[in-house]
């Protein structure tokens, strides 16, 4: 019974726990006691920002695509978040399901016909239900929900997993600091950044979930009239559904989120195909090829809009209330993209994260809303304006009203809301948890628990209060610290690319072993190249030519007065040599026993044996960085040698030309070893 008390509190940063807890129940007590005053509160908190640091917000997000699209572009592009030879966890149907379920399904649903309405009916310059504020409405529609949101995810995705899977920091907001601070990230520093990501991705979460609710509602009573649209359906339903998902949370993430997020994916685009068969299909393509262009030809200007000469609240509730929601929700969506980005290069996150959704969200936009547009101007559906102005909540399913089989598709997209709400609050729930335990995965299911509840509380609180004008309002105000960090993260990220550019830059300029051979060297690499050893072969080679290569090199190095070490996993098959060097990355040199399959080839000058497996295993080379991709099978025992001098001497000149220590590595080198991203012996 002490050994489970202590499990539970074990995991538990008290140092950011506490922050965040009392910050949120003051909020949720001090709402309750004086609703009023609150409400007055957000609205006075809300203009202010809006007025204050509007441009900051705009400079913000204009900084963070700049950053990761020019990342992703360069050299650095190939760089792999985790070891070199890390393979990507997940297919890219399965990372793409899930990077939809967590960024913005819900936002999709919410605004995707009632966005481009409210736009047309009162465009923020020009003339009111034209032709022109048709387009207008289609091109913010897109610049809303388009690059600069996935911008603002990748950017904080990129930051975790690159200094989680590649430098073995903890999946934590504070790990991006660590380039700037070094050790400072596990103090005050680091404890009041997870502070702030969690209230961000607090208030995040509540105002998903608040939108959730209120369309949830609309959706019920369009199908059952009887059940009223307000508040207290809202609470009851964010109970119900929270409870839900503090089912799901206890069980974890990984296959029930995986399922449900391919689930939520089918179903949206079900509908959306759906929509797009029934509706103005050939007005839909042109649309979104016309719009898209638009798009692309005005973003600059568009996102250092600020309305400066004409004043008014629409920018403050709309464009910057989507990006502070967007900075706000980035700590949770980006360490959920983090987690399954895990083996891809910085280019196919980048370019995934930001050109498969947003891609998407156009098309989705054309589908939903170019419909509802074109039902309003050309078949006179002009009450959809007014409802849509009413409750922005009911646009989708009034929408279904005028379309074929509206009852099925209406209860099939309550569903979709749903499963988005559980996924959302669940996974979210989990992060704030991770967060909360100072970067720990493996947490007690009542911290989980507790998550989930409070966040269903602060949201229910703020509805109780003051709507979604509450909602939108905190949001905002903490998006606003959060964005500063995020600057600062990219800062550090650039700074780490730069030493990591100059290892690159070791690598090349001091070529392998591969390439400048003995006289006898290259024989043996000529009898790897048409060899094909078994595994015994293979161990016995490790063993024994490797480890006495090792040892000569380790005794010469230990006389030299260098800190060295050689041994040999016999239960991996496995030789190791590193060289420690105080304040500085240690030197790793890794021999390890790899299978792979007999290339078609093979078969062509040999007898293909049925009785044997088509398999055959290589003694390939392992540095700190991962799998080098050759073999050194077959060599003698001064070619080994040579080869890790070789390596060593690629070692001694990246740590001359780098411009400052790697700290975060210091502690890598057993997790790099022994971390699941390198494939056990037999498995590569």
């Amino acid at each position: 019974m002490a050994s489970d008390k202590k499990a539970m509190r074990s995991t538990i940063l008290v140092p950011v726990f506490i922050p965040a807890v009392v910050v949120a129940l003051l909020l949720v007590i001090g709402t309750i006691s004086n609703p009023e005053m609150a409400g007055e509160a957000f609205s006075a908190t809300l203009s202010w920002i809006t007025e204050t640091f509007g441009w900051f917000y705009m400079l913000s997000v204009a900084i963070f695509l700049v950053f990761i699209v020019s990342v992703g572009a360069s050299k650095w592009g190939n760089i792999k978040l985790g070891p070199d030879h890390a393979e990507p966890q997940y297919s890219f149907p399965e990372w793409f399901a899930m990077l939809f379920s967590a960024g913005y399904g819900i936002a999709l649903l919410f605004f995707g016909v009632a966005e481009p309405v409210l736009h047309y009916a009162a465009p923020p310059a020009g003339a009111a239900e034209t032709v022109n504020s048709a387009k207008q409405a289609m091109q913010i529609a897109f610049f809303h929900w388009g690059f600069h949101i996935w911008a603002i995810y990748g950017l904080v995705g990129l930051v975790l997993a690159y200094f989680a899977f590649r430098h073995g920091l903890p999946l934590s907001i504070r790990s991006a600091l660590y380039p700037l601070i070094g050790e400072k990230i596990y103090g005050p520093i680091g404890h009041v950044v997870d502070v702030f990501a969690i209230l961000g991705t607090m208030f995040g979460i509540a105002t998903t979930l608040g939108l959730s609710v209120t369309q949830i509602n609309a959706g019920i009573n369009y199908l059952w009239p009887s059940v009223p649209v307000g508040t207290t359906v809202q609470i009851i339903a964010i109970a119900v559904i929270t409870a839900a998902a503090t089912v799901s949370v206890v069980a974890g993430m990984d296959k029930g989120v995986k399922r449900l997020s391919i689930l939520n994916m089918v179903l949206a685009i079900s509908l959306m195909l759906f929509v797009f068969v029934v509706g103005p299909t050939i007005h839909i393509l042109e649309t979104f090829l016309q719009n898209t262009g638009s798009y692309l030809s005005g973003i600059v200007e568009r996102t250092f809009n600020l309305q400066a000469y004409s004043r008014s609240d629409w920018i403050g509730n709309w464009t910057l209330f989507i990006f502070g929601w967007t900075i706000a929700w980035a700590p949770f969506v980006g360490m959920f993209i983090a987690k399954i980005s895990r083996g891809r290069t910085i280019r196919q996150f980048v370019f995934g994260v930001m050109l498969v959704p947003s891609v998407f969200t156009f098309l989705w936009f054309s589908v939903f809303g170019d419909t509802a547009l074109t039902l309003i101007m050309h078949e006179g559906l002009d009450t959809l304006i007014n409802d849509v102005q009413t409750d922005h909540a009911v646009a989708l399913f009034k929408l279904f009203d005028v379309l074929p089989w509206s009852f099925f598709i209406s209860l099939l997209t309550v569903l979709l809301i749903v499963t988005f709400f559980v996924t959302s609050s669940d996974s979210g729930s989990l992060v704030i948890d991770s967060l909360a335990s100072g970067g720990v995965i493996e947490t007690p299911a009542w911290q989980r628990v507790f998550w989930a509840v409070l966040e269903g509380a602060v949201a229910s609180v703020l509805l109780l209060v003051g709507g979604l004008s509450a909602l939108q309002t905190m949001t905002i105000a903490s998006a606003l610290p959060f964005a500063i960090i995020m600057l600062v993260a990219a800062i550090g990220m650039w700074r780490a690319l730069v030493i990591e550019g100059h290892r690159e830059t070791s690598l090349q300029a001091h070529v392998s072993s591969n390439r400048h051979m003995t006289g006898a060297q290259w024989k043996h690499r000529l009898a790897a190249m048409v060899e094909f050893p078994t595994r015994q072969d293979v161990a016995k080679y490790i063993e024994g030519t490797v480890m006495e290569a090792m040892r000569e090199v380790e005794k010469e190095l230990t006389a030299q007065g260098w800190s060295a070490s050689a041994e040999f996993d016999p239960e991996n098959e496995r030789s190791h040599l590193m060289v420690h060097r105080k304040d500085h990355v240690d030197f790793v040199y890794d021999i390890r026993l790899t299978e792979h399959a007999m290339p078609g080839f093979v078969y062509g000058e040999l007898k293909r044996d049925t009785d044997k497996p088509d398999v055959y295993f290589r003694a390939e080379v392992y540095l700190r960085r991962g799998g080098r991709a050759y073999d050194i099978y077959g060599y003698d025992k001064d070619d080994v040698i040579k080869d890790i001098l070789d390596q060593f001497e690629n070692y001694l000149h990246f740590l001359d030309i780098s411009p400052g220590k790697l700290p975060w590595e210091m502690a890598e080198h057993d997790e790099m070893i022994n971390t699941p991203d390198n494939p056990e012996p037999g498995k590569a």
